[in-house]
Parts: structure tokens; sequence; C-alpha cells
């Protein structure tokens, strides 16, 4: 936690707003999809599947294969709790909704379902979009694919395996990828090494809480140091990196 109050202090310092921003393509993707204030009606879908799991009080063992929770101590644990306290928030689910949307994605994919609050922004940000999202607890996952069904989001197919398992055995490009489910530094550069044959030329990856740790911020750096990376936007929260060939490497740092 002092690394990550350090980290934010930092950041607070050096980040920029759109008009610190001279990248045409990072200028667009700031005022026209981060800022964006236009009320979806998606949003009322994420809203009711929220409230949905936020009203459930079944307990689902959870086996973590990350790093672990810093709120949980047992792997039992209540629905409407692991929402509550260890899920994703509103804002950054809107955001990914419309990332998703602003680069109109197609083939999309997440590593770490969790209960699906990522996985539903995504699915309804494109009616084309095909998501593949993966999660090692079996459990978490029957749970999340409930609700899937109960709000008919048919775009989802679901992979209960281990990252580096699935990342083995698929040859697929992807236009989207978010990563938000192993906070540890040294596998999840392992995973971005494993994607680089994911990825095209406008490919996006989104990595969750690169702050968490030093080595997950370690690991951040690594990451946007690679040859293959042009852009790279630090959110604090979040790490996106391109693979565009027509722009020159930068690293922006922008608050959200």
């Amino acid at each position: 936690m002092i690394h990550q109050s350090k980290s934010y202090i930092k950041f607070i310092r050096l980040s920029k707003n759109r008009h610190g921003v001279h990248s045409p393509f990072v200028y667009d993707l700031v005022t026209k999809c981060f800022n964006d204030k236009k009320i979806y009606p998606e949003y009322e879908i994420l809203k009711s599947h929220r409230k949905a799991l936020r009203s459930d009080p079944s307990m689902v063992e959870m086996k973590d294969f990350g790093q672990g929770s810093r709120v949980f101590k047992g792997n039992a644990r209540k629905v409407s709790a692991v929402v509550k306290n260890a899920g994703m928030r509103k804002k950054r689910q809107k955001l990914l909704f419309r990332i998703a949307k602003y680069f109109k994605s197609e083939n999309i994919l997440e590593l770490g379902t969790s209960l699906g609050l990522g996985t539903v922004a995504l699915s309804l940000s494109n009616e084309f979009s095909a998501i593949h999202t993966v999660e090692g607890c079996p459990n978490t996952l029957l749970k999340a694919q409930e609700y899937f069904e109960k709000f008919n989001l048919h775009n989802i197919q679901i992979h209960q395996k281990l990252f580096s398992e699935f990342l083995e055995n698929t040859s697929e490009k992807f236009d989207l990828i978010f990563i938000d489910g192993d906070h540890n530094g040294e596998r999840t550069l392992g995973y971005f090494h494993s994607l680089l044959k994911n990825v095209h030329n406008d490919s996006v990856i989104i990595f969750d809480d690169i702050y968490w740790s030093r080595d997950m911020t370690a690991a951040w750096q690594q990451i946007i140091a690679n040859e293959n990376v042009t852009v790279s936007i630090d959110t604090f929260q979040w790490g996106l990196v391109f693979f565009r060939k027509e722009q020159i490497k930068e690293n922006f740092i922008i608050r959200v």
C-alpha cells in the first residue's frame, strides 16, 4: 500500500490532461473516449447487472490463482461482498465499455472473468463482437455465466483454464485484450510476451493495477520499453499499450 501511495503522488505530479497531449491519436482517444460524457443506453444494463450481483447473497468457493485478495481471508465469499469490495468500479466499467466501443473491437480477450463486470461491459460495446473470457476458478465462472444468460449476452465464450494454458493454445489475433486477474509482475510480463503473437497493428492491451506492487510496476516499465510497443498510456489504475507502427514511440501519463 505504501508503494501505491507514493506512486500516486508521483502520478499526480507527472500526469497531464488532454491539453498536454500532442499526439493526434492519443488526443482523440482522450477527448472522444476517456472524456466522453454521453449517457449510453447500455449503461442501464451495466447498472442492472451490477445491482443484481450486489443483491446476490449466495456464497461461492473462489479459488484464486493470482496474488490473492487484500480484502478477503478465506475462499468462501459472498457474491454481493465481492462486488462491493473487490469488483470493478462503475467508472472503470463504463470506461472499458467506451474503449472497446471507440476502437470498434470485434475479437476481444479478457484474462480474469471474476463475476463478469468487465465481461459484460465488453459484451455490450459492439453487437458484432466475440468475447473470449478466461477464468481459472470453475465456481466463479459458473456464477458469472449464470448472469450472462440472465441478461441474454450471447457473444461471450467462456474458457475455464489457467491463463498460461489458454495462451499456449491460441493463435487468434485480438483487437482488444484486457488483463485483470493476476497481479504478479513476473507472470504478467510472461502473459505480455505470450500475447505478442496474438496482436496486430491496431490492437490494444489493457493491464489492470499496474501499481499494485513494486513488481507489477517493474513489469509495466519493461512492457512499455518493449520494442513492439509504440504508444503507452498510464492512467494509474490501468496501463494501455498499442502497437501502431505508424506512431513514434511515446509514453503518456493521463488523468482520467
